[in-house]
């Protein structure tokens, strides 16, 4: 949305394409989608997915046409949670999207390319929304005080920024709320502090300053790594007692998993995603339930940075070697030509040799030789790398025969 950046010169082109808003909850899909037809001058129409159906498209798009026809203006279509609508719903817009009789713009909380038609997403371009940042957040909330003329502590603001978890409506809504509660208590000019903000936030207490609680959820997660349920139960409570997302303690999770268990127990990570989706299908307070039994399960597994290890030195390698060629052999060789210059000729398909493995390179000619994963002898990876290595023996080929019959 920069000076330079692409949807700002579509809007400037007043030319807009279909496209989908990709994002979680509160990051301004709704906004944006506006923003971009009223300042591309197109008119608007606008769906929600959950409550409207086959009857209300067909509407919006004769709309669309009349519009078109009479007035020669183009309309955008926004239709919300766009993931919601089945396969013949999807399909009733392809006809329009493509005649260029409506702008689509969708907006999806999930992944499109699972839930959304893929002849719908080949004529819409995908933009990926992030949460907000805690400076986009605080400007945010100050542009609301100044519309409710109120005024906030610095303890108060940071309360609400920390907690919104980059969800911009969560840090309005807490904000209209606190602000309600602290006039009803003090009167019309009174200052929203950090007790109106918990009472806010379902009546939880929240203590936490921003290096308290960076300061809580590095002690979460070095209990965790260090095997420790009760001091991990301990912190994991505190942080939710404060008012910390349970989203975000999810993600610290899952992140975990593959971090500090690793090879030494690959389940450990299928746990860690499982929690993060239930913490989204449960919500609080029933996925404290879930959000306990991650952390204590991977506290009991076994642990394994080799995976941290081995991307810390393979990005090493990446970032300080530059672009290496890759091997003649291992190149794509499903096009006309490929096999004049060489290249996939002399590849050998593991597959076909005993065990499903046969001794090739496969890194650049420069890195030769090189490791980077260093296994550790922890859990199950020991028992995964011995099979690995078993695999790798060299095969007699006199004895064993060199090809699987």
């Amino acid at each position: 949305m920069g000076p330079d950046g692409p949807l700002r010169r579509f809007v400037q082109a007043k030319q807009l394409t279909s496209m989908i808003l990709w994002g979680p909850a509160g990051t301004g899909k709704t906004t944006l989608a506006r923003i971009l037809a009223s300042s591309a001058g197109y008119a608007s129409e606008s769906l929600s997915a959950v409550n409207g159906g086959v009857k209300e498209v067909r509407e919006a798009l004769a709309r669309a046409r009349e519009r078109l026809g009479e007035q020669g203006q183009r309309t955008v279509l926004f239709i919300d949670e766009v993931h919601r609508f089945n396969k013949s719903q999807q399909d009733l817009l392809l006809p329009a999207t493509e005649t260029g009789e409506i702008v689509l713009i969708g907006a999806t909380t999930e992944n499109p390319y699972f839930e959304v038609n893929a002849a719908l997403m080949s004529r819409s371009t995908l933009w990926r929304l992030h949460t907000l940042s805690e400076p986009d957040l605080v400007q945010l909330v100050q542009r609301g005080l100044a519309l409710r003329d109120a005024q906030i502590s610095e303890e108060a603001l940071e309360a609400i920024t920390s907690s919104a978890d980059g969800d911009a409506r969560a840090a309005l809504t807490t904000l209209d709320t606190a602000i309600i509660l602290a006039r009803a208590e003090h009167g019309q000019d009174a200052a929203v502090d950090v007790s109106h903000v918990a009472q806010a936030r379902d009546g939880r207490l929240y203590h936490q300053s921003r290096d308290t609680h960076y300061d809580q959820v590095s002690a979460f997660i070095k209990s965790v790594r260090g095997s420790d349920p009760d001091a991990a139960l301990y912190w994991l409570v505190t942080l939710l007692e404060s008012g910390e997302s349970a989203r975000f303690l999810a993600r610290r999770l899952v992140i975990l998993a593959s971090e500090d268990v690793g090879l030494a127990d690959p389940m450990g990570l299928l746990v860690a995603e499982a929690a993060a989706r239930a913490v989204e299908f449960v919500g609080l307070p029933e996925a404290r339930l879930t959000l306990a039994h991650a952390t204590v399960t991977l506290c009991l597994l076994p642990k394994s940075n080799s995976i941290t290890r081995a991307l810390g030195a393979v990005t090493h390698a990446v970032q300080s070697g530059g672009q290496a060629d890759v091997p003649d052999h291992l190149r794509d060789n499903h096009y006309r030509g490929a096999g004049e210059v060489g290249f996939g000729l002399t590849y050998d398909y593991p597959h076909d040799f005993v065990g499903g493995w046969v001794d090739q390179q496969y890194l650049p000619d420069g890195l030769i030789g090189s490791v980077f994963f260093d296994p550790s002898t922890h859990g199950r990876e020991r028992a995964i790398v011995e099979q690995w290595r078993a695999r790798r023996e060299p095969i007699n080929p006199e004895i064993d025969g060199p090809t699987v019959e």
